[in-house]
């Protein structure tokens, strides 16, 4: 149907689409689309808000998860990887934030992998209190089976969060694997806690990636220089337009 829809629509009426992200522009190319009058772009985060504070100094592994709590977001599989990690008696505290209809099952899970007084469910907070938490931990954990553009990611790589995301198109846009953080192939729980520990113990990669990280969202995803590059674009589109 989204391809469909491009065909139809999108070059008929203007001469260039904002797309957000890889999924769109894989269906676009699919579609025939002119890939020279597509402007791919991320709306972008507010850099300010998400400060730049290095955290990867901390002695045990802090890991901070900001998905809903919804099926498609695995957090059971992160809670099986912090499982595997715990038999091995390595140090962590997970922060799982947010709220959903698996909220139960998942601090079932966590009770019955004997994590529970390592895991914190924040349950829903204000967003405003999010940049902070985010500061506070070292590891940034995203599961989803399915993924475009994440401004949760954006944001955890603002405030200095090592990222490990699933192996998926809307991730590799973004993640190279061991190079900037880490891609597992999806509810590959034990493939996960290998990585983590594996990004633990590689200070030094972490603290690289992190301040590369945190670069290339001020030079990609900056939200004031981004949305006046979009305006910019539609005003040009719209006074194109006009004239013809």
């Amino acid at each position: 149907p989204f391809k469909k829809m491009i065909q139809q629509y999108a070059f008929k009426k203007a001469d260039l689409i904002h797309a957000w992200g890889p999924v769109m522009t894989t269906s676009m190319k699919a579609a025939n689309v002119d890939m020279k009058k597509v402007l791919v772009l991320p709306k972008g985060i507010d850099l300010v808000q998400f400060g730049n504070k290095k955290n990867t100094g901390s002695k045990k592994i802090r890991a901070i998860v900001t998905r809903s709590l919804m099926p498609e977001y695995r957090q059971d599989i992160i809670l099986k990887a912090f499982g595997i990690l715990n038999q091995k008696e390595i140090n962590f505290e997970l922060t799982i934030v947010g709220d959903g209809k698996q909220m139960s099952i998942l601090m079932e899970l966590a009770a019955k992998l004997k994590i529970k007084k390592k895991v914190i469910f924040t349950g829903q907070i204000p967003n405003t209190n999010l940049p902070e938490l985010l500061q506070q931990n070292n590891f940034y954990i995203s599961m989803p089976i399915t993924e475009g553009v994440s401004a949760s990611l954006f944001e955890a790589l603002a405030s200095g969060c090592y990222p490990i995301v699933t192996d998926i198109p809307g991730n590799r846009s973004w993640i190279k694997h061991r190079e900037n953080g880490q891609l597992i192939p999806i509810d590959d729980s034990e493939m996960l806690a290998e990585e983590i520990l594996w990004a633990f113990e590689n200070k030094e990669h972490r603290n690289t990636a992190v301040s590369k990280n945190r670069q290339f969202v001020e030079e990609n995803a900056d939200y004031n220089t981004n949305m006046k590059i979009i305006a910019d674009k539609y005003h040009e589109l719209i006074n194109t337009s006009k004239t013809n």
